[in-house]
């Protein structure tokens, strides 16, 4: 299962990532990335290290 929508900062990738347990295996975050959000690396580093 895929989270899609409503992922805008790394605190809601987070949130997604706390959710592994129930089945959610990955996020969609397209859009915070072209709004500069954050950036890839740092998204691929929060979700290294959050555990």
């Amino acid at each position: 299962m895929l989270a899609a929508g409503g992922i805008a900062t790394l605190d809601d990738l987070r949130a997604v990532m706390a959710l592994a347990p129930h089945g959610v295996e990955g996020a969609l975050i397209g859009r915070a990335l072209y709004a500069g959000a954050f950036s890839l690396p740092q998204a691929l580093t929060c979700a290294a290290t959050s555990t």
